[in-house]
């Protein structure tokens, strides 16, 4: 393929549409046509994401989709103008969403994987000045600024197309298509030019931080999920490709054993670079432990990059926005997976970006409130666009440091020239700064169904405790632990330290007692002697304490006295007085009596996030 370029509107004023390098097939484009295959180009829209199967895969293409209740409308009205095409002004359709746009969606097939030039003319059509975004690939930021009336603007970025194993299927899929989305009213594309090019690749390989999330749309980057490997590229000066191969859940052992290593593998070339960041499930699994499997796995992965003449980077695992209710310090549950990249760095040469530092820092310096405007709603793990776009400026920060070292910490280590040159340049790729500072919207909330679409069915969702067995049952400590982790998104782990003389290892209720340990939900008067006394009927008094400690570590609280708050015990007081001003509770609550499991289960469902 020599390259391919589409004219859009009937405007040749710019330079693309005018010029086009010689053996470039030229295709005009009069009419907003929708993507087929046959055609091999096209726009994408509710309706041909409806008739075609492979359009609804978001790691097949733009990255894109729309909320479920408009799955079934035809929300995108796509509008040709003179300057190009562009979605239509939608005025009272904005359908409720506080400045919520819809994507316009254009898709190319190039015929087979390799890294492609994308070059992409916009235009300004609003009469105000407005804010643009422009995706490539796989929802890889590209360009984000403002256009006024009339103002053009040119775009460059690099693809990579290359097959992957989608969310939730087993097998690899071929991929051959570049996809481009333009959000911005009255944004208009008004050319784009594609042709193939030789350049390295960073590839990335680790887990649902870093992957390339689908965003729903209408688009609002507060309320969109981004893995900080989607938004690399916005950091690069457009000499270099990335290919994300990172996906939720996955750790140093599954990221072989599911087939995306082999794919990232297969395509691996000499002088290429791949970045790894894992850790975040690794701590679920006891074998995954940071000095053993995890770093083995690390180790390997290191040795065999290496032996294709490509260059691995460490990335230690990106903080988590996570505090214990009990005492209100911060919870760094990943420090020692983060100590252990760096040891392993140090001890293979092999370059470390500190990402976990970076983060936690900015997370302690926010505190728990302030920082979630970096994060999905209601999510302590997984960033929006906002925070991937803040992470990826961390580590391309990292990646620009590794002038006259291979390391970032401590002295200059001991390396061939070769791969301190191979490190220098890629430090030369990074293009410092990205667009400028992305400051957090008012958005940063998951939109609410509209009025007019409440009839519609939504998905099947799981109900919190819908299936509850024994009801009627008197709730044991250790059945209470694994309602407050679930309801309040506590990160669940397999793994038991032996801290209380009565929970072994092999217990159902193991990684529940961790993790609620390791939270700050267990106060340290219902251990004394060293036991927890799991089989004990837990009171009221005692249950509440533990909800509030975890719902205090994830939410402000506020409190409420009532006359019989005097009969908790001293260390569940305050939690008596916040679940009074909840609603939880009231004076005729018996709270040194016992819970029944419903009465637990409806509690703990009022408070899930």
């Amino acid at each position: 393929m020599n390259g391919m370029c589409f004219r859009l509107g009937s405007g040749e004023a710019d330079g693309i549409s005018s010029g086009f390098p010689a053996g470039m097939a030229v295709i005009a484009v009069t009419r907003p046509l929708p993507w087929t295959a046959e055609q091999g180009w096209g726009f994408v829209t509710e309706k041909n994401r409806r008739e075609q199967e492979l359009l609804r895969l978001p790691e097949l293409n733009s990255g894109f989709e729309p909320v479920w209740w408009y799955q079934e409308e035809d929300i995108t009205q796509l509008e040709m103008k003179e300057e190009g095409c562009l979605t239509a002004d939608c005025s009272g359709k904005e359908y409720n969403s506080a400045g919520r746009r819809i994507p316009l969606l254009f898709k190319a097939d190039v015929k087979k994987e390799g890294n492609y030039r994308i070059k992409v003319s916009l235009t300004g059509c609003a009469e105000m000045e407005t804010e643009v975004f422009l995706f490539l690939g796989r929802r890889h930021l590209a360009w984000k600024g403002t256009l006024q009336y009339g103002q053009r603007q040119m775009v460059e970025g690099i693809v990579n197309v290359s097959a992957i194993v989608p969310r939730g299927k087993t097998e690899m899929y071929p991929d051959t298509t570049v996809d481009i989305a333009l959000i911005g009213k009255g944004a208009a594309l008004s050319a784009v030019q594609i042709e193939p090019v030789e350049c390295p690749v960073i590839y990335i390989a680790g887990d649902s931080t870093v992957t390339d999330q689908s965003a729903e749309y209408p688009y609002a980057p507060g309320a969109s999920y981004s893995g900080w490997g989607q938004m690399l590229s916005a950091y690069l000066d457009g000499r270099i490709a990335v290919s994300n191969h990172a996906h939720s859940g996955l750790t140093t052992e599954s990221f072989r054993e599911e087939g995306h290593y082999a794919i990232l593998y297969d395509r691996l070339r000499a002088g290429d670079y791949v970045l790894l960041q894992f850790g975040h499930n690794d701590q679920k699994l006891d074998h995954l432990k940071a000095e053993e499997g995890y770093r083995e796995n690390l180790d390997r992965y290191i040795s065999e990059i290496r032996g294709k003449g490509a260059y691995p980077i460490l990335v230690t695992p990106i903080a988590r926005n996570t505090w214990k209710g009990l005492d209100g310090t911060y919870n760094d549950l990943l420090a020692e997976y983060a100590q252990a990249v760096k040891r392993l760095g140090t001890e293979r040469k092999v370059p470390v970006v500190d990402l976990h530092a970076a983060s936690r820092n900015f997370v302690l310096v926010k505190g728990l409130e302030a920082a979630k405007q970096w994060f999905y709603p209601n999510d302590f793990t997984h960033s929006n666009d906002y925070g991937a776009y803040q992470a990826a400026g961390w580590v391309a920060q990292g990646l620009a440091g590794f002038v006259g070292r291979t390391g970032l910490d401590g002295e200059p280590e001991v390396a061939d020239e070769g791969s301190v040159a191979a490190y220098e340049k890629l430090a030369s790729f990074i293009r410092r700064g990205g667009f400028g500072y992305w400051e957090p919207g008012n958005d940063c909330r998951v939109p609410e169904i509209p009025e007019e679409m409440k009839g519609k069915t939504a998905p099947a969702a799981e109900v919190l405790f819908n299936d509850l067995e024994r009801p009627e049952d008197m709730l044991t400590r250790a059945e209470a632990l694994p309602m407050m982790i679930q309801a309040l998104k506590f990160f669940p782990t397999n793994v038991y330290n032996d801290m209380f003389d009565d929970v072994i290892g092999h217990e159902w209720y193991a990684g529940a007692v961790e993790c609620a340990w390791q939270n700050g939900l267990i106060p340290p008067e219902m251990t004394e002697g060293g036991k927890f006394l799991p089989d004990a009927e837990i009171t009221m008094a005692e249950f509440l304490a533990m909800l509030m400690n975890g719902f205090r570590g994830r939410m402000g609280t506020q409190e409420e006295d009532i006359s019989t708050q005097g009969q908790a015990p001293d260390f569940a007081r305050r939690a008596v007085r916040e679940s009074a001003a909840l609603g939880l509770i009231d004076e005729n609550t018996a709270l040194n009596g016992p819970v029944k499991r419903k009465e637990a289960a409806g509690m703990v469902r009022r408070l899930a996030l």
